[in-house]
């Protein structure tokens, strides 16, 4: 399944919350699904219905393709951790994320295409791939020849209210420093991860 790139508000309304990574819109206006028979009262769930819910929100939010979420899920059952905390973890870490969890573009995918036109850099290194996954201690700057650019300046001055503890961000030098890696805590929309771990848990 490729990456969604249609009506975001719609997606967000059919799934009855905010996703501050694909939107910059809201659903308050208008926080029914869409479609004439959005506002007729749901007819009950079921755990499949719930559990695919679940998993297109994190999908969604963060822009990935089935196959690279497959490929996260089985990445996380693999490590030590609880394995909602770590694909949390590892879609927190993704660069593009990292980008506008810190305040540089106004949504992920604004924040992907800046990363793919190779703006930004890690260590002092320019990195052009949106998945990169960075660590703990890493110092993301913008380009200097990008230092100026009215997108990153306005995000920065007008739309940072998703940054995380875990980063350090001044806006004077365009940086943002790692400093402890992402927990389950700092997601900034709710879900219910076991629901995600246990609609793949069918399937890998």
């Amino acid at each position: 399944m490729s990456r969604y790139v249609g009506p975001r508000l719609k997606k967000m309304r059919a799934l009855g919350l905010n996703l501050p990574g694909l939107s910059r819109k809201s659903i308050d206006r208008r926080p029914y699904p869409p479609g004439e028979h959005g506002q007729e009262r749901r007819r009950k769930v079921s755990d499949y219905g719930r559990q695919l819910r679940e998993k297109q929100k994190i999908r969604l939010h963060y822009g990935l393709r089935e196959k690279q979420l497959q490929r996260m899920m089985k990445e996380s059952k693999r490590g030590k951790m609880a394995t909602g905390a770590k694909l949390v973890e590892l879609l927190e870490r993704r660069l593009d994320n990292v980008l506008f969890r810190a305040g540089f573009g106004p949504t992920i995918p604004a924040t992907r295409q800046l990363c793919n036109h190779g703006h930004f850099m890690v260590n002092g290194h320019r990195v052009d791939i949106a998945s990169y996954r960075v660590r703990q201690g890493d110092i993301i700057q913008v380009r200097q020849k990008s230092a100026n650019m009215p997108l990153i300046l306005e995000s920065l001055e007008d739309y940072a209210p998703y940054r995380p503890d875990w980063l350090e961000v001044d806006p004077s030098t365009r940086s943002a420093k790692v400093v402890t890696l992402p927990t389950e805590e700092t997601i900034p929309f709710p879900v219910d991860l076991q629901a995600v771990v246990e609609f793949y848990s069918k399937s890998l």
